[in-house]
């Protein structure tokens, strides 16, 4: 009996589940609901979530949910159409305005997400003859974006700035453009880019720095600016990319640069001429920033929770909201996080594709929000039934 194009197709795809099941590489969706001060419910339980990027917890801040309702009340649920098309909201150049001032930046256009972003603004810059050098821990949608522009790609040692060096001096005479792409904060290990030092070898061989600053922004650097202000002074990084669905607390993505090449994008990114502007609830991203400005304190509360944390485990500090525990094997790692689970902390485990093979992590993250007792308690469980059998393998 010959098959019909719909039962190869399920053949197809319950085979490569199946292969993922044995590797414990298959994903499922689990039913959670997010509430006030990082609590969630899952299967009719509270737990405690060490998982979320809403870092500051803006998500459920009453005043910004009360923007996202203001709004949505005043001009209704959805934008109609792309912003070229249907006509660009005032509320987008009052968000752009205000994001292109935290980032002192001369102009900033926004995005339906991060990920849209950033496959948007790298291929209107960038094209065949032209090069892309990406850390080899950058986010999937830097290298994403940079396979689809059709340059060149070289992929250096993360944070690794002699082997970057070593790659622009072989490569960079034969293109005519060249762009160094790199998260600011790494979304998996929670480290900090060399990013001033980057912007100095960039600018030394005219290479153009883009950093995606989606963990950065609102907890690391002055007042919460991001990683390009992490130093004594801002990095001269040109091109500083992020998101508004993490520490902001609401969606979206953003390319703060100059006048110019923010109007190139608006031009060209096909990203953003064919998709349906952002909704009006966005005026919740607004009323974040304004929270943020107004507190750095409280801005700088994720990283010292995160601390916290380490310090209890003896682990070292980290520079950022984000503490990965590497256990490696993917079985291992999904076990811990069932154990945590069952003592109310609601902490996932990461496994490959999104990270290396062999380095499956629990990856705890820390918001502004966490109660310290919480956290005390959950390097108690960490330190005592986690780490010793990874000590053991």
């Amino acid at each position: 009996m010959v098959k019909t194009a719909a039962q190869t197709l399920d053949e197809f795809a319950k085979a490569k589940l199946d292969a993922l099941e044995v590797q414990a590489l298959r994903r499922r969706l689990i039913e959670t609901d997010r509430r006030e001060g990082a609590i969630a419910f899952r299967d009719g339980r509270r737990l405690i979530s060490f998982c979320c990027n809403d870092y500051l917890n803006l998500s459920q801040n009453e005043t910004v949910k009360r923007a996202a309702i203001e709004a949505t009340e005043k001009y209704g649920v959805g934008s109609g159409a792309s912003r070229l098309v249907s006509g660009n909201h005032p509320l987008f150049r009052t968000l752009e305005t205000r994001l292109a001032d935290w980032k002192q930046a001369e102009d900033c256009v926004v995005f339906g997400s991060g990920y849209m972003a950033n496959m948007g603004i790298i291929p209107t810059l960038m094209r065949e003859g032209d090069l892309i050098l990406a850390d080899e821990l950058s986010h999937a949608c830097l290298l994403s974006g940079s396979k689809l522009s059709g340059a060149r790609i070289e992929i250096f040692r993360h944070n690794d700035m002699d082997h970057l060096r070593a790659l622009l001096d072989a490569h960079r005479n034969a293109a005519q453009h060249c762009l160094i792409v790199t998260d600011g904060i790494f979304s998996m290990d929670g480290d900090a880019a060399p990013v001033a030092e980057m912007a100095d070898i960039a600018a030394s061989h005219d290479a153009w720095l883009m950093t995606d600053d989606a963990h950065g922004i609102g907890v690391v650097g002055h007042e919460g600016r991001g990683s390009s202000f992490m130093g004594a002074t801002k990095a001269a990084v040109p091109l500083q990319m992020g998101t508004l669905s993490k520490a902001v607390g609401a969606y979206g993505g953003y390319l703060c640069a100059s006048k110019a090449v923010c109007d190139l994008v608006r031009t060209r990114a096909r990203t953003l001429i064919y998709s349906t502007g952002l909704p009006p609830a966005t005026a919740a991203a607004i009323a974040a920033l304004d929270v943020m400005r107004a507190n750095p304190d409280y801005c700088r509360r994720p990283v010292e929770k995160a601390r916290s944390f380490t310090r209890a485990l003896g682990l070292p500090d980290p520079e950022s909201p984000i503490v990965p525990l590497i256990l490696g094997d993917a079985e291992v790692t999904l076990a811990a996080s069932a154990m945590l689970e069952k003592e109310g902390y609601l902490v996932t485990g990461i496994r490959p594709p999104t990270v290396p093979q062999g380095t499956a992590r629990l990856r705890f993250t820390f918001t502004a929000e966490h109660d310290d007792a919480d956290i005390a308690r959950l390097a108690t469980l960490v330190r005592e039934r986690i780490l010793p059998r990874r000590a053991a393998e």
